[in-house]
């Protein structure tokens, strides 16, 4: 029987929930609160479970979005999944955020990329398997481009700001696919399918896949 999940995503301001059996989307909901999700999180999840009729109790697997992003909002999302699958004994998935972007791709090589301000980019280089080619990577856009594979498609849920960059590059006439801003469903589907190949973690193992290092880090040190 497919499983029950529960995904979430509130690593940059632009959140979402989703229920899925399986890899199916049973609703996914759309959040924006640019000053946070705890205050916000658990509201919704409650409304999102009682219009369906769903117990905690009765979800097979929590699923998080583990970033890249923001570190505070990928720190509530990872949280809440830890904590209820303590509570409740299951297994829990970390999917990354750029993998769940290239997801939305069409291509057999999907250059995921997301901004990471400060002049920079997330980006990584997928299959259409969502198998890695080229790592997760956190550094300026015109670099990364000089990085990557003939044959790539971009996909992004904004690439305005990135498409003047590709004027005079190998990769200037790529096609570009756009991926939504709610990427709970995406991941709860990664999920499934991870389910399904016994990939799944004790909620303890589970991590923020961060890219950059915080703030505190990168002052700390100086660099």
């Amino acid at each position: 029987m497919s499983p029950r999940i529960l995904a979430l995503d509130t690593a940059t301001e632009f959140g979402s929930l989703a229920l899925l059996q399986g890899t199916h989307t049973v609703e996914e909901v759309w959040l924006h609160s640019p000053e946070g999700f705890a205050h916000v999180l658990y509201p919704e999840l409650e409304r999102l479970l009682a219009r369906h009729g769903w117990e905690l109790e009765s979800v097979d697997l929590f699923a998080a979005a583990a970033g890249p992003g923001s570190f505070t909002g990928i720190r509530v999302a990872l949280a809440a999944v830890k904590g209820l699958a303590e509570v409740f004994k299951r297994p829990v998935v970390g999917v990354s955020n750029l993998q769940a972007v290239a997801s939305f791709g069409t291509g057999p090589l999907r250059a995921a990329v997301l901004d990471a301000r400060r002049g920079e980019i997330y980006g990584a280089v997928y299959s259409a398997a969502l198998e890695l080619v080229s790592p997760e990577v956190v550094m300026p856009f015109r670099s990364w481009l000089e990085t990557l594979p003939a044959g790539v498609e971009f996909v992004s849920t904004d690439f305005t700001p990135f498409r003047a960059a590709l004027a005079g590059t190998k990769v200037e006439s790529a096609p570009v696919r756009h991926a939504p801003r709610a990427l709970a469903a995406a991941v709860g589907r990664i999920a499934a399918e991870r389910w399904a190949r016994g990939q799944v973690l004790d909620p303890a193992a589970l991590d923020g896949n961060y890219v950059r290092r915080s703030d505190a880090e990168i002052f700390s040190s100086g660099a």
